[in-house]
This record gives C-alpha cells, structure tokens and sequence, in this order.
C-alpha cells in the first residue's frame, strides 16, 4: 500500500472514529445486543450469504455453490429443515469449504476436478468502510493484510463486557501488554475499551519499532490513533516499552494497583504472563486479586501454575485476526482452557481431517462468520486449529446468555506458537529444507523443529539436528534462523523479534523423529497434545 493510499485509509478511519466513540455502550445494552443476535443467527447467515456470497460476482464461494448446484432457494430451506448447524454440515459434504492455505491464497481451490485460481484478499468483506490494517499472526508466509472495521469492533464488544461482568472485571483497573502496529492486538483492545468507557490504565509493549523493519509507518500509525482517540474524548495510554526480560516493570504496577484499589486485570498472551508471575516471585510481590487474559498458545497446566502459585487468576481467551473473539473463558471451568463459544457472530462444525504427512486425524474446526461487519467472509473455513466441542451447564453467568457450548483443548495441528506468536509452513519449512542445509550441511532429513514445554512451562523450539551434519555453532545456527525470518515478512519479522527476545530457540543433536508410516515431517507434531487421535 502506497503512501497516499495509507493517508486515505487513516483519514477515513479518524473520520469514522468520532461517531465510534460518540456514544459509550452501557452492560444493559450490550445484554441486548447478545440477546437479539443469539435469537436471530440464522437470519444473520442467510443475509451474509445473500449479499456477501450470491450478491457478489467476484465471490471465492460462487463457484463452489455452482458445482454443489446450490443455490439461494435451497440453502434457505435446508436453514429450516436442519437448522444452521445442520445446513453447514449438508455444504461441507456438497464441496462448500475452504481450507486453511485456500484461504490463505497459498493454494488454489480444486473441487470435482476444477481449479479456481484464489487470493487471500478474495475473502475480503466487499462491504466494509472505515477501517486500518492490521496483519494476521504470522502463520504462513509474509502474514495476511485485514481490514479491520470500527463496525466490527463495536460488534465484538458487548460479548467482551459481558465476559467482564461474569469474572468480575467490568469495573477492574486494567493494563496490556501488546505490539503496537502492524500487530492489531493492543490498539484494537484499547479501542473496545474506550467504547465501553474502561479506558486501560496502561499499555506496554514488548517489541521496540527498532526491531522491526518498517517501522516507522507503523509507529506513526499507532500515535496517530491514539491522538486521534484522545481528541474525542478516549484518554487511550500511549505504550510504554517494557521488553520481555523487564517483566518486573508491570509485575510492580500489578502489586501497586492491588494494594490501593484491590484488583486489576492484565492483558497479554500467556506466556508473557508467565513472565510478569515469575518476576513477581523473585521479588516477593503478592500478585492476590489480580487476573491475567488473553491466548496466543495453549494455556498448558505448567504455564496456568506459574500463574495461579502467585495468587493471581487466569481466564484463557481465543481469537484470530480474520474473525475476532471466537471464544472467552468459563467462570466456573473444568479445566484451564474452558471457553464458551461465542456463538452469536460465529457458526462452527468439526470435520475430520488429516494431518499432512501423517496418520494423525483430527476434528478441525470449520468456522463461519454471520455478523456483516466482520473482516472476512467466511463460510466454512477451516484455520488449522480442532479441540473438544461440548454442550455443557456451568452455572456461569455466560450461560444465561445463551453460550452454552464450550471449547476446550483447542490446538493448532501445523502451527507453531511462542511468546504469543504463531508461525507454520511454508517459511519454516523453507528455511529447514533449503537455508540450513546449504548453510551448514547435511540435507532436507537432517532438519526437524518440535515444540516443548520446559520447566517454567514456557514453549521452546527445539531444533533437531541429525548428529550426521558435524560439529555446528549452536548460536550461529539460531542467528541464522532468525535472520531468515527476519527476511520473509513484516508478521515474520515480528515473530523473529518475540522468538529473539524470549530465546524461543535450542538446538538439540539427536535424529529426527520419523513417524510410524516412515514419514518425517519438517515440524514435528507430538501425539502428546490432547485432542489428538490416531487415524486408521
């Protein structure tokens, strides 16, 4: 995007901020709001698919409802017959889906022996008007490019201060520890603050824009925001850097808010909460009263001890960036990553799928979006992650709204995640096949990164080394990983600058590990991870 066409973008989009943050959306309201979306989801569905699928000539679905001969008429009446649910699982059986990398543009669309050429922005909702960019979080390639729309932020968060109101958080002083841009994570949660009148108190950020190539854009972008909302009346802090070996910075002003106000809430991905507990028990800091959200990995029992050992209370959360919340811990949970589905923007089915280059099948998860505000048109999507879908009565305030299926042992099965970031595929398989081999010797087979959890419950990405390539230089192999991604992309950039931070990296010298139908897989996949099943 070019330089007049940034200044257009966030000229409409300070134009749009003021009638945003006109009016602060009140608990009572937002109850209204889920309770009128909950009633009419399937109206929602059929209207998106009207106008953003049928009534678009250059929709990435029309030629799959044609070769399924589906049209308008019969998804209407399968919406009666079958219910929603119902009528997604009919599509999915018909060839009406995407997958993962189809989504991506990575790949393109083969059904029935047809090829369809796609992109990633083909996805877009045609229909947005006043948004900023934000990337999407670094998972194949140079990342996504999303619109995010006022209008979509707005419909996220009456589900978040409900979320608040059911934990006890509505009224909370509140800090984040979030990027700034291109990472959308921390303008977008000061902004659904703002709109409901719980500016945060604070907001840190871990990656200096030195770090990142093309920065400065991105830096200005942030302060112009923030101005911006400060010049309506939203008093959004302007972040503070705190980088990850500094948690002790936000650790204090936790201990300092619980004593004076006798609660707080932080923001931040879970391993970086991880970090903030563990700098609050060196220094003897009694973290009692305060609760920390947010996702960006699987909250695994190691990393919620660190957590709940400092007397502070974890609520997981689960986003992405093409959607928004899909998910928002239980109150009362069976175990630590327990989450209702937010199912008044979102529908969701599982479909068998294989993992590539395995014997492993999983229940993947399909998702639809049904809110005409939301970034992308998505109908039936697959994004790579699966878990356990249950209905269940918890007796948490959540379910009285009508959210009462949960989510639980939600994973990835081809991403890898660390210090609040993900990165898969392609740029991670290039790098393992082709750089260090012509770097280091060996070949493609000698090379295999796995995920692990070590003793503080951080994830770490080991790096397998076949003994067979000879004596290397441990820090040198790791520079030059992180220098690869440096080169592949601003949402690899940043992971590459998290990953450095957080010493994400380890070299381990032993054989990669093949799997029992003589495959080896550039990224290993352990059956460890819950949810997993053997395939036959």
């Amino acid at each position: 995007m070019g330089i007049l066409a940034d200044l257009k973008m966030y000229g409409r989009f300070a134009w749009g901020l003021r009638g945003f943050l006109k009016h602060i959306l009140t608990l009572e309201e937002a109850k209204a709001i889920i309770k009128k979306r909950m009633e009419e989801r399937e109206t929602n569905f059929l209207r998106l698919v009207k106008k953003g699928i049928f009534g678009y000539p250059k929709s990435p679905y029309l030629p799959l409802m044609k070769l399924a001969q589906c049209e308008m008429g019969d998804i209407e009446n399968m919406v009666k017959t079958k219910g929603l649910e119902g009528t997604l699982h009919a599509m999915r059986e018909a060839g009406v889906y995407i997958t993962f990398e189809e989504f991506k543009g990575r790949e393109p669309i083969v059904r029935k022996g047809k090829v369809f050429s796609v992109e990633a922005h083909d996805f877009d909702n045609p229909y947005l008007g006043t948004f900023y960019y934000a990337k999407s979080g670094g998972s194949t390639g140079a990342g996504t490019r999303v619109a995010t729309d006022l209008d979509h932020l707005t419909a996220q968060t009456p589900r978040m201060m409900l979320a608040y109101d059911a934990h006890g958080l509505f009224d909370a002083p509140t800090a984040f520890w979030y990027g700034i841009l291109p990472d959308h994570t921390g303008i977008n949660n000061n902004l659904r603050h703002a709109l409901f009148g719980k500016v945060a108190q604070k907001w840190f950020f871990p990656i200096a824009r030195q770090e990142l190539k093309s920065s400065l854009k991105n830096w200005l972008a942030t302060q112009y925001i923030i101005a911006m909302a400060r010049l309506v009346g939203a008093p959004i802090p302007y972040p503070e850097r705190v980088p990850l070996d500094q948690a002790i910075v936000i650790a204090r002003w936790a201990a300092k808010t619980l004593e004076t106000q006798g609660a707080c809430l932080i923001r931040s991905h879970i391993s970086m909460a991880v970090r903030i507990c563990i700098a609050a028990g060196e220094e003897g800091l009694n973290l009692t009263g305060a609760t920390f959200m947010g996702g960006g990995e699987p909250p695994t029992p190691a990393k919620v001890a660190q957590i709940t050992r400092r007397g502070a209370r974890w609520v997981p959360t689960y986003f992405f960036t093409e959607a928004g919340a899909v998910g928002i811990g239980c109150a009362q949970p069976v175990d630590e990553n327990d989450l209702h589905f937010f199912k008044d923007a979102l529908a969701l089915i599982q479909f068998p799928s294989q993992v590539p280059g395995t014997e492993i099948v999983v229940d993947a998860f399909c998702f639809t979006t049904l809110l005409p505000p939301a970034p992308k048109i998505m109908l039936n999507v697959a994004i790579d992650d699966y878990g356990i879908i249950e209905k269940r009565s918890c007796g948490c305030p959540l379910e009285s709204y009508g959210f009462t299926d949960h989510l639980r042992h939600v994973r990835s099965f081809r991403k890898l995640t660390g210090g609040g970031v993900t990165l898969v595929g392609s740029e991670m398989v290039h790098i393992l096949e082709e750089v260090l081999p012509a770097r280091f010797g060996g070949n493609p087979l000698d090379y295999q990164l796995s995920e692990e959890e070590d003793e503080q419950g951080f994830t770490r990405l080991s790096l397998l080394v076949s003994p067979s390539v000879g004596v290397l230089d441990e820090e040198t192999v790791i520079k030059t990983i992180l220098e690869s991604l440096s080169r592949s992309g601003v949402a690899a950039d940043l992971t590459r600058a998290v990953w450095s931070q957080a010493g994400t990296f380890r070299i381990k010298r032993m054989e990669p590990i093949w799997t029992a139908r003589g495959k080896l897989m550039p990224l290993h996949l352990s059956r460890r991870s819950k949810g997993l099943t053997g395939g036959s």
